[in-house]
């Protein structure tokens, strides 16, 4: 039996404690989570393997998106979940961002219940709307679409196109006459 602690990334204290078989899934674990925090668990979400530190590391989805990557449905809890302390990053709703810190914090062997998972403890209230997130780069060189790196000093200046004008000194592209 696993007792499992998932900490809402927001400014108040919301965490919840779940107690889980370690032979359940990932997406047991998921509906377990999205339960205890009050979703309706339809939207898309991941979780991340972490270290110590929570630095996010390879993604585990709800859903296999290429062939022989894991999923929450493939991945058993006590193959991810191994000793005391491990920690995984589960983000859902990816339109919203919710994230939460998920850490193994007991391996309960002696502990039976007949039905898991189960919420044994629950800390704070859920705002009613995400927080924001800022993702940052270290660089700000930003490569585009086609290849382009951006250095963040855009060339072009918006009140100076007078290099895109035709021959005839005008910028209008179509001639109003032709419809």
């Amino acid at each position: 039996m696993f007792k499992i602690r998932v900490i809402l990334d927001v400014k108040e204290d919301v965490l919840r404690d779940i107690l889980i078989d370690g032979n359940s899934s990932l997406e047991q674990l998921h509906f377990a989570i999205t339960k205890a925090f009050g979703f309706n668990g339809h939207e898309m979400a991941s979780f991340y393997k972490s270290d110590n530190k929570w630095n996010q590391g390879d993604e585990i989805p709800l859903f296999e998106m290429e062939d022989e990557q894991p999923s929450m449905k493939t991945c058993v809890l006590n193959k991810i979940l191994t000793e005391k302390g491990d920690k995984l990053i589960y983000v859902y709703d990816f339109l919203e961002m919710w994230t939460f810190f998920v850490e193994l914090i007991e391996i309960a062997v002696h502990l039976e219940f007949n039905e898991t998972p189960t919420l044994v403890a629950s800390v704070g209230k859920v705002p009613k709307k995400a927080p924001t997130k800022e993702f940052k780069s270290e660089s700000k060189k930003i490569e585009d679409d086609f290849g382009f790196i951006n250095n963040g000093d855009d060339e072009f200046d918006e009140d100076n196109d007078d290099e895109f004008d035709d021959e005839f000194g005008s910028d209008n592209y179509y001639d109003e006459d032709d419809y």
